[in-house]
């Protein structure tokens, strides 16, 4: 078979193929231009010949034969994509609409009715004039996503963009989740006694089989090993946003074996994860920089100021409000959220489609967003007090300095980790701490742990350069630590006593609750400038609040969802800044003598 190749714009087009394009002679078209023979779909809307040059736009063939589509281009400028009788989302539509049932609920066995939001999705993905590689829509939960997922599966495994002999898998986190959107494709077959005939049903394995045209669709779950081996030219990953973290070994396994094709695509249908550093978080927000011309975004989210019980954030969130959508449960859902503060971030993330954790945060994104102003360069010459929070010797451990800059408090973190294995740490945390330690976010200490002596030697440096009034520190493995500084130069009266300036601070309710209401109420008033520190913010992000009978809260480790020792030092920074009072302005008074 020859070898495909794209025909570039200004490549002068050869006399034999302009006559085979005008002589509408497909077949001659293909052999000058090197194509693979066409071949049909068993569900082809337009019967088992080849379409028209007049509706060549909205074919198959325009992923299939990609440079007769550009030849079009050039010949018949008139016929541009998206302005001929039928595009090739128009085409996908009509196919989705002739043959795909509603698979569950009171209009069971009826033909689908796209709805003009959904239309207008496909076609930002069919109708992209560079061509789509990635595809991202992201909506409210119950707005018909796995409906539309079972849709484009089918319109990919049989309909018109299927290709001959090729593997279409979708990737879900669970096994139960992939079962749903394979049982829900596997309903659509079954109630199409076409489509029934066309495709062989595997409910053990699920796997749906078109024998006719050899392509194989394959619910996976999140066992990464299943996913090697495969070659897929189409993937839908399903609810993408329950990854935590910025890698996914099944989404990665599945994105890297789509090199073998000319055309692959993958579509991303889900809610968005509730923070910045989620993988799904990270490619909607890439996507929406406009980076790249061949991903494409429907994003339908709540504006984060809008009253997040207010009709409006419940319309932009979730495109079916009001029509299969009930809009009167959604509105109940609201009023709940809005009554029992404990269901609120559950109701923004997963309702409003915003990035809010579902569990009880510290504080909120937004909150934590308003203080994201730069941070001065060098605190020499000003007050500082600082928070350590010490780890095993194997994790993360942080010292966060704050200094008061002109009535803000400007915060300097420090991190370190062992640079030993620091990739192997950063896919089972899963945050990218290979990245912040090149960007210089993170520091690295030698060989397999954090040497506490190298901890010493740094604090030594500190308090040689700044003028630091007071350093807190968990009492946690300070007898470890404590030696260390002895042996670097720090004197009895500095390490123990009433005017140590290393002070111990408890961890529990006791003492967090009053440095917890100091670091909210500075993050509340803006008082507080992190300069968007990735690391201090994964730790920000990842703080959940544990709560007593009484009310006194405390940050949880247990109940965090990933690393909070960032924060933890924040607190304790704060809690001894609080006892900070600036130096009162000079009084002058002018004295006459006479």
């Amino acid at each position: 078979m020859p070898v495909k190749r794209r025909i570039s714009k200004k490549q002068t087009i050869s006399a034999q193929a302009v006559a085979a394009f005008k002589a509408g002679d497909h077949e001659a078209l293909g052999t000058v231009l090197g194509l693979r023979p066409w071949q049909p779909s068993p569900l082809d809307v337009d019967g088992p010949q080849p379409p028209s040059w007049a509706a060549y736009d909205g074919t198959a063939w325009s992923q299939a034969w990609p440079e007769a589509f550009e030849l079009r281009q050039q010949l018949a400028p008139e016929h541009r994509l998206g302005s001929g009788p039928e595009s090739r989302a128009e085409r996908n539509i009509r196919w989705i609409e002739s043959f795909c049932r509603v698979p569950e609920g009171k209009d069971i066995g009826k033909p689908i009715k796209l709805r003009d939001w959904q239309r207008d999705d496909l076609r930002k993905i069919y109708d992209n004039p560079h061509g789509t590689r990635l595809a991202i829509i992201s909506f409210g939960k119950k707005n018909g996503k796995t409906s539309l997922a079972g849709c484009l599966l089918l319109l990919h495994l049989c309909g018109p963009e299927a290709i001959p002999n090729t593997q279409l898998p979708s990737t879900a986190q669970s096994k139960e989740q992939a079962a749903v959107l394979f049982n829900l494709a596997a309903k659509m077959v079954r109630l199409n006694p076409v489509m029934d005939r066309a495709i062989v049903i595997r409910d053990a394995n699920k796997q749906l089989h078109c024998p006719g045209l050899g392509t194989l669709y394959r619910a996976l779950s999140a066992d990464a090993s299943t996913a090697h081996g495969q070659s897929p030219i189409f993937a839908v990953h399903d609810e993408l946003g329950q990854v935590r973290g910025p890698v996914s070994e099944l989404y990665n396994a599945i994105e890297n074996a789509m090199g073998a094709h000319d055309a692959p695509m993958s579509v991303i249908i889900s809610t968005q994860a509730p923070n910045d550093g989620d993988l799904l978080s990270i490619l909607i927000d890439d996507a929406l920089a406009g980076h790249d011309p061949h991903t494409v975004i429907s994003l339908y989210s709540a504006d984060m100021a809008a009253d997040p019980f207010s009709v409006e954030a419940l319309q932009q969130a979730n495109p079916a409000f009001g029509d299969f959508l009930n809009a009167d449960e959604i509105r109940k859902q609201a009023e709940n959220a809005k009554r029992l503060p404990s269901q609120e971030p559950l109701f923004r993330n997963y309702t409003l489609n915003q990035r809010v954790e579902a569990s009880s945060p510290f504080i909120s994104r937004g909150a934590w967003s308003d203080c994201s102003g730069p941070v001065l360069d060098d605190f020499k010459g000003r007050p500082v007090y600082g928070g350590l929070d010490l780890s095993e010797v194997s994790d993360l451990t942080a010292l966060v300095l704050v200094a008061p800059v002109d009535g803000v408090w400007n915060v300097k973190p420090t991190f370190w980790l062992p640079g030993a294995n620091i990739r192997e740490k950063a896919r089972a945390d899963r945050v990218p701490y290979d990245v912040w330690a090149k960007e210089g976010h993170l520091q690295t200490t030698p060989g397999p742990t954090v040497d506490y002596e190298y901890i010493a030697d740094e604090l030594a440096a500190i308090f040689d350069r700044l003028d630091v009034r007071k350093i807190a520190f968990d009492r946690w493995n300070w007898r470890h630590l404590k030696p260390w500084l002895s042996k670097v130069g720090f004197t009895d009266a500095q390490l123990e006593g009433d005017k140590a300036v290393f002070e111990p601070m408890g961890q529990g309710f006791q003492s967090m609750s009053p440095a917890l209401r100091d670091l909210e109420s500075v993050i509340l008033n803006r008082k507080l400038a992190h300069g968007h520190h990735p690391v201090l913010g994964m730790c920000a992000a990842n703080a959940t609040v544990q709560i007593d009978p009484a009310g006194n809260r405390k940050l949880s480790k247990q109940k965090s969802h990933g690393r909070i020792d960032g924060m933890v030092a924040l607190a304790m920074a704060m809690s001894v800044a609080s006892t900070h009072t600036e130096a009162p302005a000079p009084k002058y008074q002018m004295l006459f003598v006479g």
